[in-house]
Parts: structure tokens; sequence; C-alpha cells
């Protein structure tokens, strides 16, 4: 799958509060979530982040706690998919279960800069800086997992 977007910069350790805050969670309605979408670190970026935009961040982006309010309020915030040099492990498999694209890639995480043009393709593993001229390998997605991205989650992939 292919996604293009204008790039949103942020750093290390992005953990699940930076996302979306905890006194928020009592929210069920993603479009709510993502008024409030990394409000800790950015407090404009609910309002100026567009659809199909990606979130470009350092290592251990999701860290924290297990929610799954904070893949689903980047998701409704309109982000097509996030790269970072490393993502928690929770958030990673959560991030999948709702169908938001991730991959990681040191190179690309560290040298794409914030409003870049960037275009990542998950079934080839490229990451491509288009305003910076530049191509990154990252690890393709296996086919079963482009698959429950492209039904929007696992829950719609089993058939729910």
């Amino acid at each position: 799958m292919k996604y293009k977007g204008k790039a949103h910069k942020f750093g290390d350790n992005i953990n699940t509060d930076d996302i979306i805050p905890a006194k928020y969670l009592h929210m069920q309605d993603p479009a709510e979530l993502a008024k409030r979408c990394m409000e800790h670190v950015d407090t404009k970026f609910a309002g100026r982040v567009k659809n199909g935009d990606i979130i470009v961040a350092g290592k251990n982006f999701g860290c924290g706690s297990s929610r799954e309010h904070a893949p689903i309020a980047i998701k409704a915030a309109g982000v097509s998919c996030v790269i970072a040099e490393t993502f928690a492990r929770i958030f990673y498999r959560n991030a999948i279960n709702i169908g938001l694209p991730i991959i990681e890639s040191v190179e690309a995480a560290k040298n794409i800069k914030n409003g870049n043009s960037v275009e990542v393709d998950t079934h080839k593993g490229i990451i491509r800086n288009v305003s910076g001229k530049k191509e990154y390998k990252a690890e393709a997605y296996p086919p079963f997992v482009e698959t429950i991205i492209k039904k929007g989650g696992l829950l719609n992939y089993v058939g729910h």
C-alpha cells in the first residue's frame, strides 16, 4: 500500500499520554479523540494535520500505557502512516489492529524534516523523502498485515 503526505516531525519517547492525554480516555468517538491528538507536544497539531499526512518520530514512539485510544486518535486525525526509528511493541500491535500503517526506519526518521513531502510504500518497504530527494529502505509488510490494514483493522479482517 502507498501513502503520501506532509511530514509532522516529533522526537523520541512520544508516549501514549502525549498522543492522547489520559483525561480524554472516557471518550469513545474517534472524531473527538482526533481533536486532542498530540496536544501535549504540539497544541496546534490537530488543527494543522491534513488527511494523508504522515507522522515522523524518533525512538520508542507510543511508549507508555497500552491504550488503543492513541493509534485511534492518530488515524482519526487523518494521519495515513507513522514512520519512527522504533515503536513500543504494544503500540505497534495496537496500530496494526486498528488499521494504522506504521513503519520503522532509523534513516528516514532521522533525515526527514518537518513539512517534507513523503511517500511510503509498505508493500516494497520504501520510504521516499520527495522534498529531500532521498529514498530509505524499511521492512516490507507481510501480505497478511497488508490485508489487515486494507480492511481497516483486525476486527474487519476476521469478519466482525
